[in-house]
């Protein structure tokens, strides 16, 4: 099934701001300062980019661990450039902060697990939103067009029924089946 661009910019919003927010607050936690919010806008929209694309379709959990883990790691790329490249009068703040490595392997688990649970929040959330799609274009046939992203089909227009003549008669159920009650009759003896 395929989505249509109204449920693929909702879908790809939801992705990127798990991503950055995700992403911004591991960022934040390990570097003591929060990244600037034109980092977040800027990964906030590549993130949505990367959503629009992928979001045609109905993800697997492996789907969007993948997506997960690679935006994870492609915005902490951009946050901790982000850092390293302060305004010129944050610059004297920025080198007197002390920040402990963010590259250890324990921060690296950390962000492994953050992201896999995200993926598997988010991949609850997408068999919920594709259920609900499926069900709401069942009992409403208009609505499967607006998530589709497929003009209606016309019906063809139907000759009107002209009864042929006289219906044939229905069968009786069971019509030969005979119950009877007590022992058989007696059968008569031919010579």
């Amino acid at each position: 099934m395929s989505a249509s661009p109204a449920v693929r910019g909702l879908r790809a919003a939801v992705f990127a701001a798990v991503c950055v927010l995700l992403a911004a607050a591991g960022h934040g936690l390990a570097m003591g300062d929060m990244p600037p919010l034109w980092a977040d806008a800027a990964g906030f929209l590549g993130v949505f980019a990367l959503g629009w694309v992928l979001g045609g379709r109905e993800r697997s959990l492996a789907g969007i661990g993948t997506a997960m883990l690679l935006t994870q790691a492609g915005l902490h790329v951009v946050f901790d450039a982000a850092h390293r490249t302060p305004a010129p009068a944050m610059a004297a703040m920025h080198m007197q902060a002390t920040a402990p490595p963010h590259g250890t392997l324990h921060a690296t688990a950390a962000h492994l697990l953050a992201a896999l649970a995200a993926s598997w929040w988010l991949r609850r959330g997408e068999a919920a939103l594709w259920s609900l799609l499926r069900r709401t274009a069942a009992l409403v046939p208009g609505l499967a067009a607006w998530w589709r992203g497929a003009p209606l089909p016309c019906p063809a227009p139907q000759a009107p029924r002209v009864p042929a003549g006289p219906a044939p008669p229905r069968p009786t159920p069971l019509r030969h089946a005979v119950t009877r009650r007590g022992p058989p009759p007696p059968v008569p003896y031919s010579h």
